[in-house]
């Protein structure tokens, strides 16, 4: 239970902190720690490992996120933010094909059924291992504290009062990478925090200091991530309760506040 809750306050603040900083890197509101297909490699990894046994979740995922997040980074060098993100929107799409045939293949029915009750992201530690709770901390501590280090940089860039280079750009994406794998190795995929909440605190707090979209982002993520369990383990009406797919209903209101809001609040917002 203390472990299921430790990795719940992980995912709540990895995935937040990874998307607003995607967000501000690519000056895009569509940033998201899975619009370059991170999130799909780190399902792929893990399908692999699952499958094969060749080594952890946690290696394979990280194996696979990496691969993916050198490939989006040589793209970076040849495209525009919005053709980025639609290339990184399709490459998710091709990796998440690739995941499925993977799966699809399980030489046994206990695997595949060890594989989907890991990616229904609830919690149970499916197949975890303590190498793999060690690798995912450290992965966790190494993504937020270089957050908190390129906090300053990643605001001047947002505003425009600086420009990345290419090669700060694939330090960032390799520190994004550390937080994405280390809840979705652990955890399975989780989606909407990693886009709709830092869209959300973008929306309720006007300040372009990425540290304060941090603090608002991780109380949020935190906070729907918990709610969102504690609702699929004592309120699940006697039937199995996937996490992600609960947090989507859960989160509907939420998202209706994102489309609600005035031109005028969309025209303040913008840097």
């Amino acid at each position: 239970m203390l472990l299921s809750l430790l990795y719940v306050l992980i995912s709540g603040i990895a995935l937040p902190v990874g998307g607003i900083q995607m967000q501000y890197l690519w000056r895009n509101q569509l940033g998201d720690v899975y619009s370059l297909g991170l999130g799909s490699a780190a399902c792929l990894g893990a399908a692999a490992a699952t499958m094969s046994g060749w080594c952890s979740l946690t290696v394979g995922s990280f194996i696979c996120t990496l691969i993916c997040t050198l490939v989006c980074y040589f793209v970076t060098l040849k495209v525009n933010t919005q053709q980025l993100i639609t290339f990184g929107i399709l490459f998710g799409t091709f990796i998440g094909s690739l995941g499925t045939i993977v799966v699809t293949n399980a030489p046994t029915g206990d695997l595949l059924k060890q594989y989907y009750l890991w990616g229904a992201a609830n919690f149970r530690l499916e197949g975890v291992t303590s190498g793999d709770i060690f690798f995912s901390l450290v992965l966790f501590g190494v993504g937020l504290a270089a957050a908190l280090s390129q906090a300053g940089r990643l605001t001047r860039h947002f505003k425009e009062e600086i420009e990345i280079p290419n090669g700060g750009k694939a330090l960032l994406l390799l520190a994004i990478m550390c937080l994405v794998t280390s809840a979705v190795s652990i955890c399975g995929p989780i989606g909407f925090i990693s886009l709709g909440i830092p869209n959300l605190s973008r929306l309720i707090c006007s300040s372009k200091d990425i540290r304060k979209h941090y603090i608002i982002s991780s109380a949020m993520g935190v906070g729907l991530l918990l709610i969102t369990y504690l609702v699929v383990q004592y309120v699940n009406f006697g039937i199995y309760l996937p996490v992600s797919a609960t947090m989507a209903i859960l989160a509907l209101p939420l998202m209706a506040m994102i489309f609600v809001k005035s031109p005028a609040d969309e025209h303040k917002n913008t840097p």
